[in-house]
């Protein structure tokens, strides 16, 4: 008997359980995604128009990914239905360009330890993480990319350019000198078109130059004009000239300095000293001096950069930021140790951190993380507040919330009304009771699937499509129940692969 041949039979389209990652789930993504939710979620959601840090911690498979790909869809749906009290998504998920870029920077004894590259990385060097996603995002759109990065939440008014005043202009330049990160055009170049979309004229910085160039011409000319050229074999013109460059040599070996700096402590983030030092003095003095820049180990001059940002998306119509943070146990440098996801994460829980006005922050971390929560002593308590936080120490199911999720897919699925059930799939020795109280010693989402896939394929083994059964009896339900449940705990003590 074909599998595909019983789902029919229900009106169902496509298998509700063949998948079981939700980046990769098409029932998920194309018809479960705005509509089925986990009993927690309005405390993990929050208002996208005013964001609030959220930290949930779940054990492989609750759902933590769906609930990531769910938040970035709902608030893409609120910022299409509003101009202005929109949300601006950085999805935090993938570590390993930015621990990689982190751990060139450390010497090689330190390097070839995940343990010491993590105990070295800090607040900062995440904020600076985090402005590098945030930021690409905005210059890709600006500069209208084929394949902008970020979200899809993240489209910018048609008059993105016209909202931003002369100073919101510079702190986007800015930070795009510092942050951009665009791995499909050169770092000058990309600037270079941004400062033209921005019209943003340096004009102080141009007429230093200019001085330069006028006191050289001058010489020259007055040399050429008299024909005196004896005068070029000595040294008076040569330091005429090199006064009048002297204001444009001040500014080189001060930016110099500068973009060396910020190279050196931008540790994430890949920026060589001299593009840098280029693209620094294309502002005007005025413009630039006093603005705080990352070329210092601590979080002081992130946060006013984070400020800055956060300005600038205010103009275009982002009232909030939403970062998630999910698959913090998937870098190559933490290797699955919970020792490296603590030195990971840990130094992000800072309470001014996690509590910045406009910010929100959602933590979908593993399960085992809570364990060290426990075990911390006042002063990190202190710091990181955590009962501030809208914390779900555990991201639980009842057998009664996973039926109600496994009716929803099948539901979805189906192609006629009334909509097929769940329990159509299941014969009468099979009580509501029992489906209910099965569901709720496989906790978690992941493994409901997995196991009514199992059913659904063996039951279809055990009959000939000559005489099919359209229904799911009870010995087939208890018998893959029953090994199903030893797999797992075969699994979870290590003694097979997961």
């Amino acid at each position: 008997m074909n599998l595909h041949d019983f789902l029919t039979h229900h009106g169902i389209t496509a298998n509700p359980f063949a998948d079981e990652d939700a980046q990769t789930d098409p029932v998920f993504q194309n018809r479960c995604r705005t509509s089925t939710f986990h009993p927690n979620w309005d405390k993990v959601y929050g208002d996208p128009s005013s964001p609030a840090t959220s930290i949930v911690f779940g054990e492989k498979g609750a759902g933590k990914t769906a609930m990531r790909l769910q938040i970035a869809a709902l608030v893409e749906e609120h910022n299409s239905r509003h101009d202005n009290g929109r949300s601006f998504v950085i999805e935090y998920d993938d570590f390993n360009p930015f621990l990689d870029r982190f751990a060139d920077r450390l010497s090689g004894r330190k390097r070839r330890n995940p343990a010491k590259v993590l105990d070295e990385w800090k607040l900062w060097d995440h904020v600076d993480a985090i402005l590098s996603l945030g930021v690409t995002s905005v210059v890709d759109r600006m500069l209208g990319s084929y394949q902008p990065s970020g979200s899809p939440a993240n489209r910018l008014p048609d008059d993105a350019v016209k909202r931003l005043d002369r100073f919101q202009k510079r702190d986007l330049l800015l930070l795009a000198a510092c942050y951009d990160n665009s791995l499909t055009e050169a770092f000058q170049s990309r600037w270079y078109r941004l400062r033209r979309k921005l019209k943003y004229r340096p004009w102080q910085s141009w007429a230093i130059r200019g001085i330069g160039v006028a006191v050289k011409a001058a010489v020259l000319g007055f040399i050429a004009y008299t024909k005196n050229y004896s005068w070029l074999m000595t040294v008076w013109p040569w330091l005429i000239i090199a006064l009048g460059w002297a204001p444009w040599l001040a500014q080189v070996w001060r930016w110099w300095f500068q973009a060396h700096s910020v190279s050196k402590h931008l540790r994430c983030v890949t920026r060589d000293t001299h593009p840098l030092r280029q693209v620094f003095m294309q502002f005007s003095a005025r413009d630039i001096n006093g603005q705080p820049l990352p070329n210092k180990r601590r979080t002081d001059d992130r946060y006013e950069l984070l400020y800055k940002f956060q300005g600038v998306l205010q103009a275009l119509g982002f009232t909030g930021i939403v970062v998630l943070i999910d698959r913090v146990d998937e870098p190559h440098l933490v290797q699955g140790s919970l020792e490296n996801m603590r030195g990971l994460v840990w130094s992000m829980l800072d309470n001014k951190f996690l509590k910045q006005p406009g910010l929100g922050l959602k933590f979908l971390l593993p399960i085992e993380l809570s364990e060290y929560v426990q075990h911390e002593n006042h002063d990190f308590f202190q710091r990181a507040r955590l009962d501030k936080q809208n914390m779900i120490p555990s991201l639980e199911w009842t057998g009664e919330s996973l039926y109600d999720l496994a009716n929803a897919r099948v539901a979805a699925c189906g192609d006629e009304q009334p909509a097929p059930q769940l329990r159509d799939l299941f014969d009468d020795t099979v009580s509501d009771r029992r489906l209910i109280d099965a569901f709720a010693s496989l906790r978690v989402p992941r493994h409901l699937f997995k196991f009514l896939y199992r059913v659904l394929v063996a039951h279809c083994q055990a009959h000939v499509g000559s005489q099919p059964s359209w229904q799911v009896d009870a010995a087939t339900f208890e018998a893959q129940l029953a090994h199903y449940l030893t797999d797992q705990q075969a699994t979870d003590q290590g003694l097979i692969p997961g």
